[in-house]
């Protein structure tokens, strides 16, 4: 079956974010399949250092538990020094599609790398477009991946968690169908 149905949502802040992580866990979403990316802008929260141990990163700062959390229950970890957007953490499988898009020098026109990455999934640039947006203005990226039953009961436990915009974007023989609640 294919596994290549996505489901966004946008969160303002990394407590929001964290809260939609635990109920997909708990529901028994498979953790390998999800991804969140996202800044750490806001003065009072500024991250000191990041390092690596034992195959897990570690953050040091306000948001460092919330990050090493994180990374300690995804998939892969990085950060990224984006231009227009400045330093992004991304954890899950989103590091290896940005990595590939890196690596492929694939350029999406008007879209950052981690724009291109998510082009590459099929996400609708229009889409995309606001989904940089919400990165740039320091809101949270969490993006669920898998078949149309994973990725249809992921909406339904997001759409309980309270996201800023929470979009389906479902493939169907060949083609890409959004389904979007703003």
């Amino acid at each position: 079956m294919p596994q290549n149905n996505s489901v966004i949502a946008v969160y303002k802040t990394h407590v929001a974010a964290e809260e939609a992580v635990k109920e997909l866990q708990i529901s028994g979403f498979e953790m390998k399949m999800l991804s969140i990316i996202g800044q750490n802008i806001h003065t009072d929260e500024h991250v000191v250092g990041y390092y690596n141990l034992d195959d897990r990163m570690k953050a040091w700062g306000k948001t460092g538990a919330f990050w090493g959390g994180l990374w300690g229950i995804l998939f892969g970890s990085a950060i990224f020094m984006v231009p227009g957007m400045g330093p992004l953490l991304v954890a899950g499988p989103l590091v290896g599609w940005i990595v590939g898009a890196l690596e492929g020098a694939v350029v999406v026109g008007g879209l950052s790398i981690v724009g291109a990455a998510l082009y590459n999934l099929g996400i609708p640039k229009d889409s995309i477009v606001r989904y940089e947006k919400a990165v740039k203005t320091g809101s949270f990226l969490l993006i669920a991946r898998g078949a149309m039953f994973d990725t249809t009961l992921a909406k339904q436990i997001l759409s309980r968690t309270g996201p800023e915009i929470l979009d389906h974007h479902e493939h169907a023989e060949g083609e890409l169908r959004t389904c979007t609640k703003s």
